[in-house]
């Protein structure tokens, strides 16, 4: 019997460290703990409702906009803090909010899933789409782009499409499904772009308090291993993402530190600007409302508008 066989026939022995009943099911990336399934479920959920109360994420009686797009994160997001909100009494009024980039062969499926969530979970349902916002699909853009820098419009339009679509259905606030790993990939990405504005907010769990409509971040400690309820598909044109990097690097450092993702979220935590550090203020773009004297996205919608498909990407200029 070699070595990896005896380790495996101790581990599938192991009791689960909560219970001591069950048999030990899984190893949790953050703490190590060998626990079974069933209690996997419950701290899961316990520790997301721990971070809603001692963050004061909501208020009884606010109507909560889940930003759905069919992917694991969302989905359980979804399932989580719609059982939550039972469990716990929070008051709130919960939907589904999904935005259809127009990405033939991805989203079409995605949005399958956030229709049927929608029936399991007794959640309305608002979808809005590029095309209705912007005139554009993301097809038609990384056709007229390519795929280099496609990714730049996308983040750049679902952030605004979603924003547009709560104020629509008059949501009091926005939750995202991003995760621990999320996080700290975007305080790694800032580090890299020496973007001292974003990095001074982008660990924050409730972002936009200054704005029309708060976003919130339930899952900002939970790891992306923990959470494995359901099954996503990667977009096809991601790969050739910027953060696509960060990403790697993040898995890499996890392997040799289990702990390392919230380190890093930690440090982004207790980042601090100097007084003396002129930050960029924000008004109301001229064109939309939107954030800013005139938004990222108005900016980007203008070049594709004008054949100028780089113009908002520093690549070409205005003539």
């Amino acid at each position: 019997m070699d070595a990896g066989e005896v380790k495996r026939k101790r581990s599938a022995g192991r009791l689960c460290c909560l219970c001591k009943g069950n048999k030990a099911a899984l190893k949790r990336p953050k703490t190590l703990e060998q626990i079974c399934k069933e209690c996997f479920y419950a701290v899961f959920e316990e520790e997301i409702h721990t971070v809603i109360v001692d963050n004061n994420l909501f208020k009884a009686g606010e109507r909560v906009a889940i930003g759905a797009s069919g992917g694991k994160d969302s989905t359980v997001l979804a399932y989580v803090l719609s059982k939550l909100n039972g469990q716990y009494n929070y008051g709130l009024d919960l939907f589904l909010l999904s935005v259809d980039e127009g990405i033939t062969g991805y989203r079409d499926d995605s949005l399958e899933t956030v229709k049927r969530n929608e029936v399991q979970y007794g959640l309305p349902l608002k979808i809005v789409s590029y095309k209705e916002l912007y005139g554009w699909t993301m097809d038609e853009i990384v056709k007229s782009i390519g795929l280099k820098n496609n990714c730049t419009f996308c983040g750049v339009f679902r952030r605004q499409a979603l924003d547009r679509g709560a104020a629509l259905m008059r949501a009091d606030k926005l939750v995202t499904g991003h995760n621990a790993d999320d996080i700290a990939e975007t305080v790694l990405l800032n580090l890299l772009r020496g973007d001292i504005a974003r990095l001074g907010r982008c660990t924050q769990i409730t972002t936009g308090e200054d704005g029309p409509i708060p976003r919130c971040k339930p899952f900002k400690y939970t790891y992306e291993k923990e959470i494995v309820i359901y099954p996503y598909d990667l977009c096809i044109y991601s790969p050739n993402a910027y953060r696509g990097f960060a990403r790697e690097f993040i898995k890499d450092l996890e392997k040799i530190r289990p702990r390392a993702i919230l380190d890093i979220i930690r440090s982004g935590e207790n980042f601090r600007i100097s007084n003396s550090t002129k930050m960029p203020e924000q008004g109301m773009c001229e064109r939309c409302g939107y954030i800013s004297k005139m938004c990222k996205a108005c900016v980007l919608l203008d070049g594709l508008n004008r054949g100028l498909p780089k113009l908002g990407i520093g690549r070409a200029r205005a003539p």
